[in-house]
């Protein structure tokens, strides 16, 4: 486990709620580590298409995942319910840096936390463009 500060509920803007599921468990009993990626992932995602407008489907700019990095603090199980913490640390002109959290229901520290970083590019050249103002807005509200 780390030994950074751990971040606390007030250390982000905006929760979503997610249910561990079976296969997140690894053979030692816990939430494997490559899952809380999937979990920064659900949560900064659901915040750009329900906030920001994101088209996942027919949209032409997209999001790719350029950087990531994770710390434990507290082991995660399943079943159990959880949420993600978001926070924006840093936004560029093509690119955005989230701060993303993983807490137990109900505890005020997270169990986990990390980083995770977005290159916004135009789908059919694959080339970075700035992020398209709906996108901003939403992220500038998520500003740490």
């Amino acid at each position: 486990m780390s030994k950074s500060p751990v971040p606390t509920r007030a250390d982000y803007r905006i929760f979503y709620p997610i249910t561990t599921r079976w296969s997140d468990n690894d053979i030692y009993g816990h939430v494997n580590n490559v899952t809380y990626y999937s979990y920064f992932d659900t949560a900064a995602n659901r915040y750009l298409i329900e906030e920001g407008g994101l088209d996942i489907e027919d949209g032409h700019i997209v999001g790719f995942v350029v950087n990531s990095g994770c710390e434990y603090h507290a082991p995660v199980t399943y079943p159990e319910d959880i949420e993600a913490g978001v926070r924006v640390d840093r936004l560029g002109n093509s690119s955005v840096q989230y701060g993303i959290a993983i807490f137990k229901s109900g505890e005020a520290q997270a169990a986990a936390h990390g980083h995770f970083v977005h290159v916004f590019v135009e789908r059919a050249a694959n080339r970075a463009v700035p992020i398209p103002a709906n996108l901003r807005s939403a992220l500038e509200r998520l500003l740490d």
